[in-house]
């Protein structure tokens, strides 16, 4: 085997891990990423391109709980799971229930809240870090609501936001249609969150991205690690062709990070949330900003001359192929509101790692600081990866 030594190895190449690097390199860390694809890949990129302030509710609440096999039975529902998968989904669902509880939810969304509280102005700096300001579009994120009904059992979590110091704006039917003229009408009206940013092409800044982080000296190795373990003297990483030993180890393998937690003492319930996209190719464009219609669980997403439509949960682990009902569901739904949409210029899914109670894990191993695990973050891994790369940058300072 190649052996390779170093300061600290980073398992992971997506956003995340590369937002991690950079943050490590600035402090004049020795530092490898080991990464199997093409950095910035898989939900790095195929995400909805919104960094997020206001996304401070997790997955799990109590009318999610209460809904749940409604939701299920529902063919248009944002939330699927594959039979298949259920048996080794039992733990996480079970926790996932639990953390769903009102006084877990109320607690897991300040968790979230803190974190995200300064996704925006961090986004900005990091953009003109790596080169990527022009991709940033500050016109904010639209909820879209239904029916006067639906918007008042969202009144909870509108208060809960307000709580924390999110930045929200009520808006009436008509004043949703002055935002955004081409939507159809909706009676429940709408609520836009002003702050939030979005990305014109999350592809392109993944690739800025990961060309500031090679140009910052950090080298990558395209393999993927197959075993971790402890050593006297650091850590031990089998990647084939390579064997890599580092003094510290950052776990930031997404949705394959729990098998390598565990090899290290550590289980954690993570399993994976698949995400699906599809685009239209087209020179102008419905929306001007990421639009949510909040009952069917996807975003209508901008883009440079294309429109994305993102969203919805499955779970189902990571080998099963992708569910043509999900893609086919988010096309038909997206016709609901814009009739003209013929058929998808492209189709995408890829792996989110999502926990029972939607907080990243951001912390060192169990075992001690030379193993660091920074996996988890569900759908906010984009908005999230500045800051996350400041608390890992913390850790290994201490």
């Amino acid at each position: 085997m190649n052996r390779i030594s170093t300061d600290i190895a980073i398992i992971g190449g997506g956003v995340i891990g590369l937002a991690i690097a950079l943050r490590l390199r600035a402090d004049g860390r020795d530092v490898i990423v080991i990464e199997p694809n093409e950095p910035g890949s898989g939900a790095s990129y195929g995400n909805a391109g919104t960094v997020a302030d206001y996304a401070i509710i997790p997955v799990g609440t109590p009318a999610v709980l209460r809904n749940f096999l409604s939701l299920l039975l529902d063919p248009d529902s944002p939330l699927a799971i594959r039979t298949s998968a259920l048996p080794t989904l039992f733990p996480w669902l079970a926790r996932f229930a639990y953390e769903s509880l009102p006084r877990r939810y109320l607690k897991n969304a300040g968790r979230i809240a803190e974190l995200v509280s300064d996704a925006s102005s961090a986004w900005t700096e990091f953009a003109a870090e790596i080169g990527a300001s022009h991709f940033l579009s500050a016109k904010g994120c639209l909820y879209l609501y239904h029916t006067r009904k639906a918007f008042q059992a969202a009144s909870a979590d509108i208060e809960l936001r307000r709580r924390h110091g999110v930045s929200q704006e009520l808006l009436s039917a008509g004043e949703v249609l002055q935002l955004e003229p081409r939507l159809p009408g909706v009676d429940g009206g709408g609520l836009f969150f002003p702050q939030a940013i979005n990305l014109s092409d999350p592809g392109k800044v993944m690739h800025l991205l990961s060309s500031a982080v090679q140009q910052a000296g950090v080298e990558f190795v395209q393999a993927s690690v197959t075993a971790i373990a402890r050593e006297r003297n650091g850590v031990r990483l089998v990647a084939p062709p390579y064997e890599v030993h580092a003094r510290t180890v950052v776990i930031a393998a997404g949705a394959h990070s729990r098998k390598l937690a565990a090899q290290v003492g550590d289980p954690v319930q993570l399993d994976t949330e698949r995400g699906y996209h599809v685009e239209y190719d087209m020179p102008e464009l419905p929306v001007e900003r990421p639009v949510c219609p909040t009952a069917h669980g996807f975003y209508f997403c901008p883009m440079q001359d294309r429109l994305r439509v993102a969203g919805l949960v499955e779970l189902g682990g990571l080998s099963a192929p992708a569910n043509p009902r999900l893609t086919q569901a988010l096309a038909r739904n997206a016709r609901r509101f814009f009739p003209e949409l013929g058929t998808p210029s492209r189709i995408w899914f890829g792996f989110r790692p999502s926990m029972p109670d939607s907080v990243p894990v951001i912390r060192p191993s169990k075992g001690g600081r030379d193993i660091i695990f920074a996996f988890g973050h569900g759908h906010i891994g984009l908005t999230l990866a500045p800051r996350t790369a400041r608390l890992v940058s913390t850790l290994l300072a201490a």
